[in-house]
This record gives C-alpha cells, structure tokens and sequence, in this order.
C-alpha cells in the first residue's frame, strides 16, 4: 500500500476550504449589481457637468448682455444681441437649447435674463437653466 502524504506548504498557508468551490460564479453576481450603480454614478456626474456648463454659459451671456446695454449710448437691443451671440460663440444648440433673452434697461440699471435648455443625457428630460446679471448704466456726471 503506497501513501502519499500532503503536499507541503509555506508556512502560515492553509489548503484551499471546501466551501469556496460553492461561490463559484458570485464575481458575476457582484458585477451585475455593482456595474448599474457605477453607471448611474457616471451618468450623474456628465449630467451635472453639462448643468454646470450651461449654466455657466447662461449667466456669462447675461453678464455680457448687460455689459453692452449698460454703455452710455448702449440699447436693450444691443444687450440682447451680444447675449444670444454670446452664447452662439460658446457652442450655441450643443450648450444650451432653446434660448431667450430678455431684459429691462431703466436711466440707471441695466439688466438681461438668458433662459435655456441643457443638454440630458436622459430622453425626455431637459433641465432648464435662467441666469440674469444687472449692471449701472453708464452716464456723465459734472464734478
């Protein structure tokens, strides 16, 4: 009769348990729950980004519109057509969908609003963004 003994190993080593060849397939169990979670995480962060962007082109347009309306010899008009081409040279439809501006220009303030859509990675759904910036208007004082 021929025995073999175990095989040796390092010390502090144990032998593979039994149990373990039970779980055998629970890495794929784990990555169908774990990638939906990292997907969603993914898709919320490009969306605030894209939020973020939009908003951050909306309320430079209005700051712009402003600007120009608030020049002494500046109009409404003028503050409008720097906002809406503002926002062209910034990526216009890939930035922000669906813009409008409006504003209000008094004998001392001058003020531009710019409402649109940002992009959505999710169909269907397009978070609006309105931003406005408010400016003195230019005029001559005596000393």
């Amino acid at each position: 009769m021929c025995r073999t003994r175990p095989p040796r190993l390092a010390k502090g080593l144990r032998p593979h348990p039994r149990r373990w060849a039970d779980e055998r397939g629970s890495a794929s169990v784990e990555m169908v729950v774990v990638l939906p979670a990292l997907f969603v995480l993914m898709f919320l962060g490009v969306q605030a980004a894209l939020y973020y962007h939009a908003r951050s082109v909306a309320i430079a347009a209005a700051t712009q519109g402003a600007t120009a309306a608030a020049l002494e010899n500046g109009t409404l008009a003028d503050g409008l057509a720097t906002a809406g081409g503002f926002v062209a040279d910034a990526g216009g439809d890939d930035v922000l969908t669906s813009v409008t501006a409006w504003g209000d220009r008094s004998a001392t303030t001058a003020t531009v609003w710019v409402e649109g859509n940002a992009l959505s990675v999710l169909p269907g759904w397009a978070p609006t963004v309105r931003q406005s910036a408010s400016i003195p208007v230019e005029r001559i004082t005596a000393p």
